[in-house]
């Protein structure tokens, strides 16, 4: 058995929408671990690129935005793998087909929907597939570096983020009343994959970041995957209701001389 000790486990990876991905990533890593892959995707063209990308994995098809699609979901999956072992929760939708707004002019409608796609969907998915967690199960979702940074890049994202990785421990608590399930988050800075690649402006604060990292080279999406492998392991077991930031160090250095000298003296 590895290290890690997924030989004979189950997890339900949610969010693989291509090789890009921070799912696709996490799978990989899973993979070549010895977990048995399931994997959840959000519609049949997205299952096409799954399962190329994965051929060996159980696929399903659920909308997350539907209530119903997550309940059939759990019973589809429960039929044929009546044991998770983990989850990984790697979904998040903004609507942004209007252009990047100020915050104050967010639509109410696009935030409530992006809680219910980003969020939400985090407590469905556990209350639903519940009854199939392993005692010991363990739970993980993705959220951002920090909720904290007004980035008038990500625009109302950053609230909604907070609301995730504020249910962790709700929902750590409320199952600590029958299991011994956890749930945890891994919050990378910023990536290069294909939905950030939709985001207004966000190349250029990717290359800021690039600038800003110690090592100065960005934060990769293995790197990012192999934290979510870890929680998703009995190996972090001690580890419940906290936020683990990937990146790279770049938290500690935004007042970087070479970025200080940059902004105050374009010049030199």
């Amino acid at each position: 058995m590895g290290f890690l000790g997924f030989d004979g486990r189950t997890v339900l990876v949610t969010g693989v929408a291509n090789r890009k991905s921070v799912a696709a990533h996490a799978a990989r890593v899973l993979r070549e671990e010895g977990a048995r892959l399931v994997l959840s995707v959000r519609d049949e063209a997205t299952r096409d690129a799954a399962a190329a990308l994965f051929p060996d994995a159980d696929l399903f098809v659920c909308d997350l935005d539907d209530e119903a699609a997550i309940r059939r979901l759990a019973a589809e999956v429960g039929a044929r793998h009546p044991v998770l072992h983990g989850m990984l929760h790697s979904v998040a939708f903004a609507n942004y087909a209007e252009g990047m707004k100020p915050f104050h002019e967010t639509r109410k409608e696009d935030f409530l929907q992006a809680v219910g796609i980003s969020m939400f969907s985090l407590v469905s998915l556990a209350n639903a597939l519940r009854p199939l967690f392993d005692p010991d199960a363990s739970v993980v979702t993705v959220s951002i570096s920090t909720t904290r940074m007004a980035a008038e890049s990500y625009g109302y994202m950053a609230p909604v983020k907070a609301a995730l990785d504020s249910s962790l421990a709700f929902l750590a608590k409320s199952f600590s009343a029958f299991s011994r399930v956890r749930f945890n988050s891994v919050n990378p800075s910023l990536l290069k994959t294909s939905a950030s690649a939709g985001i207004p402006g966000y190349l250029d604060n990717y290359l800021y970041a690039e600038k800003a990292i110690p090592r100065k080279s960005a934060l990769r999406t293995e790197e990012v995957a192999d934290v979510v492998a870890f929680l998703l392991s009995p190996r972090s077991s001690g580890i419940n209701a906290q936020g683990i930031t990937v990146d790279a160090g770049m938290g500690i250095n935004y007042f970087d001389r070479e970025i200080v000298r940059a902004a105050t003296r374009p010049e030199s």
